[in-house]
């Protein structure tokens, strides 16, 4: 019996060792099966472990990330910008861009202002001729403004650019010239400046030859006097009026002050008569207006200037001690040359 069970040893050890099938002595094809499911069986759990810790590891991400993004005070998606803006310290620059208008067309029919074919801006309100009217519509580039005498369209202006500041938009509407009824615009962008800025125009058509002076005015020398600037023992009695001549088509920067504004003409006597009140911070337009038409009526020399505030505001702020008297201002009336107009 002894050498028996050496052998059955020796024979399972070689079928566990063999790379034959196991069916060895001893062993039927039921048992092999058990052994199979088994290891199928130790396989799926293996497998079913790892996934486990792999789903595990990638909740604890998730749970990191979701603790990390919650410091983040976004309460809207990209694409709301709204709630965006709340929490944000940039903010788009609005700029406040004014529209001037001028009205030199001559005819007696006032003028509507429409931006596109529907949006009027004049509404109920024409325009006369000889007027000027500022607008603040939200104006973009690519704009179209329509300019209508009479309910007929005269004209049109596209808006090519826009300033990246707070500015006024000059537009001047006038007549082509003395034959035709064409439309013609003159436009400019103030700067935005501490001091005064005028810009002198000239949409007079025909034959006469004029001078447009800038003097100050009797009233503002007569409070200069009075403030003591110089005395009547100093010779102040007799000082002269500053004066100075402007140039159409230029922008000027001027004193503040009270001024008077003339054309003279070759005969030196004034064809055309204004007042020009400079304060601080503001810009003016001096146009010439007028025709000599060969179709239709004619309309003589005259001057517009806008906007001309009541003279107590300027004594406000002289007041407040804004103006230079004229012995500290050094003769000085024009203070310089700002710009060229490119019509």
């Amino acid at each position: 019996p002894f050498p028996l069970k050496s052998r059955q040893r020796s024979s399972a050890i070689h079928a566990a060792t063999s790379s034959r099938p196991l069916h060895p002595e001893g062993q039927g094809p039921s048992q092999a099966k058990v052994i199979a499911m088994f290891r199928t069986f130790v396989a799926i759990v293996f497998a079913t472990s790892a996934a486990d810790v792999v789903a595990d590891k990638a909740h604890r991400s998730g749970q990191l990330l979701r603790q990390r993004g919650a410091a983040v005070p976004l309460q809207a998606s990209i694409g709301d910008s709204t709630a965006l803006h709340m929490d944000s310290f940039v903010r788009i620059l609005d700029f406040k861009r004014q529209l001037r208008v001028c009205n030199a067309y001559p005819l007696a029919t006032p003028l509507d202002v429409y931006r596109g074919q529907a949006e009027s801006l004049t509404g109920d309100s024409p325009m006369p001729y000889k007027t000027c009217r500022d607008f603040q519509p939200q104006l973009k580039i690519g704009d179209k403004l329509e300019f209508r005498l009479g309910g007929e369209s005269g004209g049109t202006f596209s808006i090519s650019d826009l300033p990246n500041n707070d500015a006024t938009l000059l537009l001047v509407v006038h007549r082509h010239d003395t034959l035709s009824t064409a439309v013609a615009f003159e436009s400019h962008v103030f700067a935005d400046l501490d001091g005064a800025q005028v810009a002198v125009i000239d949409t007079y058509k025909g034959k006469a030859q004029t001078t447009l002076k800038i003097q100050d005015s009797l009233a503002f020398v007569a409070m200069d006097k009075k403030e003591g600037a110089k005395s009547a023992s100093d010779g102040a009695g007799g000082q002269e009026r500053r004066s100075e001549e402007l140039r159409y088509g230029g922008v000027v920067a001027v004193s503040p002050g009270v001024y008077d504004v003339e054309l003279d003409g070759q005969d030196g006597l004034a064809k055309a008569h204004s007042q020009l009140v400079a304060l601080k911070h503001q810009c003016y337009v001096v146009i010439r207006t007028g025709i000599e038409a060969q179709q239709g009526a004619s309309f003589p020399q005259e001057l517009v200037v806008f906007p001309n505030p009541d003279p107590a505001q300027f004594r406000s702020a002289a007041a407040a001690g804004v103006r230079q008297p004229l012995a500290a201002a050094g003769g000085a009336l024009l203070l310089a040359a700002l710009a060229t107009l490119a019509f």
